[in-house]
């Protein structure tokens, strides 16, 4: 028996984190396709954008201004879906964001500010999706994650954490879903050219377009895989990295990202203590 696939005539097609990025990309692409899109996202003016360039398109935009921090935001946004414009079919949880983390000056809000929106922020909106789609029997839900959470990355400490515990979210809820009509994939890219990479300090291969990356979203919905990764050449041999030994590992990826040619940060003298302390 196939998994649920949502198409346009089945319902509403939800995207959290749609002003910019993918998940702009993405909004586009799906109302290309025929689908209404609700799009949520904390600033207003750049969805109203999205909504007036879409109006050209087989499909519309709905603009659903929320934050996904805020679960009254996320329970909102679902009662107006399902009561002003129709039956949730598929929801694409993207919101996210990228904070650098180095060792030699940590800070305990880039970790905070992460968790709180990428790991959180899915949580608020997973719960009135499932509640929704569970009283329907069926529907289709995807997470953005990213290959940062096959294994670590330099400046990746508290993205990296987060995106590997969206997988295993993904991966454990599937087990219940499956039997509730309700089908969940996760999705995770290599790197794409969003604002959130233009804040990486290495080399990315195999970059993408958040187009191209929405593209492969698209056809990646109408398939039975679980996990939808692309570009497949580079995400697989991330996949193979973390199957080395740790040794390996971590001399590959310092090699590969430059990081071993990085500047050493300043180090400072541990100060001896005085007789008297």
């Amino acid at each position: 028996m196939q998994d649920f696939v949502a198409r346009p005539e089945h319902g509403i097609a939800w995207i959290s984190g749609a002003s910019s990025g993918i998940g702009r990309a993405l909004a586009l692409k799906l109302a290309g396709e025929g689908y209404s899109v609700a799009v949520t996202a904390r600033d207003h003016h750049k969805l109203a954008e999205l909504q007036v360039e879409a109006g050209g398109l087989p499909g519309s935009i709905i603009v659903l201004d929320g934050d996904v921090t805020n679960p009254e935001d996320m329970e909102h946004a679902l009662a107006s879906i399902e009561y002003e414009h129709g039956q949730l079919a598929l929801a694409i949880f993207n919101a996210g964001v990228y904070l650098p983390v180095h060792a030699e000056e940590l800070h305990r809000e880039d970790f905070e500010k992460s968790f709180a929106v990428n790991v959180q922020g899915v949580v608020n909106c997973l719960v009135p999706a499932i509640r929704h789609m569970k009283a329907k029997g069926h529907g289709q839900i995807a997470i953005v994650s990213s290959v940062t959470g096959y294994g670590g990355l330099p400046t990746s400490a508290a993205y990296g954490a987060t995106k590997a515990a969206l997988i295993n979210m993904a991966e454990s809820l599937k087990f219940d879903l499956d039997r509730m009509g309700i089908r969940i994939q996760v999705i995770n890219p290599g790197f794409v050219d969003t604002p959130a990479t233009s804040k990486n300090e290495f080399p990315m291969p195999s970059l993408i377009s958040a187009e191209e990356a929405a593209e492969q979203i698209s056809a990646g919905l109408k398939s039975q895989s679980f996990e939808i990764t692309f570009p497949k050449r580079f995400t697989y041999m991330m996949k193979l990295l973390n199957l080395l030994p740790y040794s390996l590992y971590f001399r590959l990826v310092n090699r590969s990202t430059g990081w071993e040619k990085r500047p050493q940060p300043r180090r400072r003298h541990p100060v001896t203590p005085s007789p008297a302390e």
